[in-house]
Order: C-alpha cells, then structure tokens, then sequence
C-alpha cells in the first residue's frame, strides 16, 4: 500500500513488532482489536491527523487461527476467536465508519477460504469466517447508498507464522480428550499437523497475498469477493456445485492423506505422512 502512494497505519500488538516495520509511509500504532482503549487511541489518532489525510481503506486483517473437533474445544476458546476474528472486526469497523463515510472509503475485510468452506477440525476458525463473510454482506448493501465500498478477501494456505499459532495449542487439546473423544477424533487430530503444513507448504507466498489484498484495496471497480490461491479458487467452486455428502467425501479424501499408516492400511508404521 505504501508503494501505491498510501500512508499506511499499521496495527501491531508489540512495541518490538513496531520497530521492525517502521519504515517511510508506515507508521505502527498498537492495536489489540479486543482492546477498546486501543481501538479509542486508533479514532484519535485518524481524527487528529496533522496533515487532515482522508482514511481511505480499513483492512481488517486481525485474526486468530484455531484447531480441533466441534465436541473437544473448549467454549472459552470458541469465545477468544470469536472475540478477535468476529467482534474486534466489528468494534474497529464500527469505530471507524464516520470517517471512511466522510471519505467515501473502502473496507477489505479478510475472511477465508473456510469463510466459504468449512471441513472436520477446522468448525471453529469456519465458523468465525463465516460470521465474517455473513456482516461483511449486510455492511456492502448498509454503505452502497453512502458511496462506501465493502470488499471480501478470501485466502487459502499462505505462507506466514499463522498456521504455526493455530496448531500451538493441538498438542494440549489432545492430552485433555476423554477416552470416548480420543477414540472418535484421535486419528483425525494426529492427521491435522500434517493437512495444515502440507496446505501451507502448497499455498501463495505472502507478498503475493498483499498485492492481491492492495488489488482489492485499490480497484476502482471491485469484486465483492477476491480469492487468493488456486486450491482456493477450486474447494469454493466446487462446493457450489457438489451435493453436500459428496464434498464432504472430497474433503474427507484429503484429510485421509495425512492419516496414521496404522488407520489407512492397517499395518503398524512410523506414522503420519508429511
């Protein structure tokens, strides 16, 4: 965005983290999304700006990754995503919108591809894109009238630390299963580490997931929706045109890839494919 001639506000949750982006045009402002005193302090600063610059596009790209069974995740941490990938997103962009109506700005609110799709151990961080997909629909025909443009971008597997953070805490969830849990979803959780690292590994690079992002930023004429990845591109099509069962099953097919030796051919081995 700073090379398309953007002065840009970037929200970081360190101080550290701010020193290592500065740089000409980009200026870290610390921002925790849950926090309103830092979504206030943000307000401020846009509203008091000394050169009076116009804000043009809010990216609301805060998010937090999550992993495991519907039946095994905790309620505290379907709370936490929520509040970060579902409730921050709301408080920012509420915060925010007196000004970008001013402007006759842009929100680029990045979902997911699970914001479309959504597969086994995957109904948490799905549920919030979800959510995602559904308030970002309601804001685009909300701010039609008022010449405020609200724009989707749905990213599969990138190339970041994001899917180290999400799968930080399988491990722990795992020890926590009862037996009744380890027997229904075992296999499955073994098999997770492997699905995320070899659909990262597979994924964009994420200098070419920003200039799709700053595309969707700056287009004069944007789509409402952008997708980053052709594995991305190909699941959402897919799951239009697919009875439901039948995309589970492609779903499933691919998660089995990464299963125990000792669950797909039933014989004792060294244990998940990478």
């Amino acid at each position: 965005m700073v090379r398309r001639g953007f002065h840009v506000l970037a929200g970081v949750r360190r101080d550290s983290d701010g020193t290592a982006l500065r740089a000409a045009g980009i200026e870290p402002v610390i921002l925790d999304i849950t926090n309103w005193e830092h979504i206030a302090a943000l307000v401020a600063r846009v509203d008091g700006d000394p050169r009076h610059r116009a804000v043009r596009v809010l990216f609301n790209n805060a998010g937090l990754p999550c992993s495991g069974p519907v039946e095994v995740v905790p309620l505290d941490t379907w709370r936490r995503v929520f509040d970060v990938n579902v409730f921050g997103t709301v408080a920012l962009t509420q915060a925010l919108l007196p000004a970008l109506v001013r402007s006759k700005g842009r929100v680029v609110n990045i979902s997911s591809m699970n914001g479309r799709v959504s597969m086994a151990d995957y109904g948490v961080y799905a549920g919030s894109k979800h959510a995602v997909e559904a308030l970002s629909d309601a804001l685009r025909t909300e701010l039609a009238p008022y010449g405020v443009q609200v724009v989707i971008v749905e990213p599969g597997g990138v190339k970041t630390e994001m899917a180290r953070v999400g799968l930080a805490g399988l491990s722990d969830l795992t020890t926590r299963m009862s037996p009744e849990q380890n027997e229904r979803y075992g296999t499955l959780m073994q098999a997770i580490p492997y699905h995320v690292a070899a659909f990262t590994a597979s994924g964009t690079t994420s200098d070419t997931a920003a200039r799709k992002t700053a595309k969707a930023a700056t287009d004069r004429k944007p789509r409402t929706r952008y997708t980053i990845g052709a594995v991305t591109a190909f699941l959402i099509h897919a799951s239009n045109l697919l009875p439901d069962r039948m995309f589970d099953r492609l779903t499933m097919s691919d998660l089995r890839k990464h299963y125990p030796d000792t669950v797909k051919y039933g014989r004792t081995t060294a244990g998940p494919r990478a």
